[in-house]
């Protein structure tokens, strides 16, 4: 079906492209009285049919067809058709041979962008691997441990012991957890064959729902919200804007040190609803700034700022990509961090 469907344009295209250069042609001569610039009409339509439609098949029938025009439109006597005519034979050879070229080298350029996204994507799973395994190592260690110390010494650990050993492992836990649910994210946008499902989605409601997730794993930290409107719309999938408020969310939360405010800012310009998520903590390292988005930091967790910027920011940029928006970052002026990510009020 996607393939009909590819080919089907191309076609279309190419029609478009030669009914334009016959339409062109007939003006000319009309206006100009003359004949002698129509066959360099063809020439180019043909060649921006090689330049812009895959294969060889669509570019030489629309050369062959080329060449029966100027015969048959354009070349005296009119209206009949004479291919042993000199020029319509030297016509023929010089679109085909065009053609052939400008084929042939469409289709090298397109096979080694092919190669080199492949490569991108080859290299930013690898970068997800590493990232992966080396944020899932640290947690995985810590709750095998704290498991083998109450195990061998059950008797011997007090009950206060116990407890902040069990909320050592609730805690990496729930880490753990958000870390899945960002690889989920991934997966579900990752695929070439995937398409995002957008639905009107009432910004309001969107934000109570971030709201309250976020404050069960955060029931001290407060979040301010202030829209430039009551009423806001737009479509997306909800589920992965959340995945995308959360990630920024959480990032303020355990990485902006001395934070004292965390406020989500909604406002709408040019048809597209901007959402900012702003603290007034630590803000992030100059060296970081430059490469939140595109790729995956190294580091522990415990690396203050730095470590957030792995997988969660990485799957940010690609929702929010996904939706056709961007997303970027910022220090405040007074302090602390910005994220800004937009998305378009209406289907695009």
């Amino acid at each position: 079906m996607e393939y009909l469907k590819k080919w089907t344009g191309n076609v279309l295209l190419s029609v478009l492209i030669l009914a334009a250069s016959f339409g062109i042609s007939l003006m000319i001569q009309t206006i100009f009285h003359t004949d002698t610039l129509i066959p360099t009409i063809f020439v180019l339509a043909v060649f921006l049919i090689a330049m812009t439609v895959d294969g060889y098949v669509i570019p030489i029938l629309a050369s062959l067809f080329s060449v029966l025009a100027v015969t048959f439109a354009f070349t005296f006597p009119y209206f009949t058709f004479d291919l042993m005519m000199p020029e319509s034979v030297v016509s023929a050879v010089i679109m085909l041979i065009i053609t052939i070229l400008t084929s042939t080298l469409t289709t090298k350029v397109k096979k080694e962008r092919k190669i080199r996204a492949e490569g991108e994507k080859e290299k930013v799973r690898a970068n997800l691997l590493r990232a992966v395994s080396h944020d899932l190592r640290t947690p995985l260690t810590t709750i095998y441990g704290a498991c083998s110390a109450i195990i061998d010494s059950y008797d011997q650990l007090s009950r206060e012991q116990k407890i902040e050993l069990l909320e050592g492992m609730k805690e990496d836990s729930e880490w753990l957890i958000r870390m899945v649910e960002n690889l989920l994210s991934v997966t579900k946008i990752g695929g070439d064959d995937v398409k995002i499902v957008k639905t009107p989605t009432v910004i309001e409601e969107l934000l109570d729902t971030v709201l309250v997730k976020f404050s069960k794993q955060y029931p001290e930290q407060e979040v301010s919200i202030e829209m430039s409107e009551e009423f806001i719309t737009a479509p997306m999938d909800a589920v992965l804007i959340q995945q995308v408020l959360l990630n920024l969310l959480e990032n303020a939360a355990r990485h902006a040190k001395g934070m004292t405010e965390l406020k989500i800012c909604v406002t709408t310009e040019n048809n597209r609803v901007i959402f900012e998520v702003m603290d007034d903590g630590c803000g992030i390292p100059k060296e970081q700034l430059h490469h939140l988005f595109t790729g995956y930091l190294t580091g522990t967790r415990a690396d203050s700022r730095k470590s957030n910027m792995g997988i969660g920011l990485s799957v940010c940029a690609a929702i929010v990509k996904a939706h056709g928006g961007s997303i970027t970052a910022a220090n405040r002026h007074g302090g602390g961090a910005i994220f800004r990510f937009d998305l378009a009020m209406e289907e695009q």
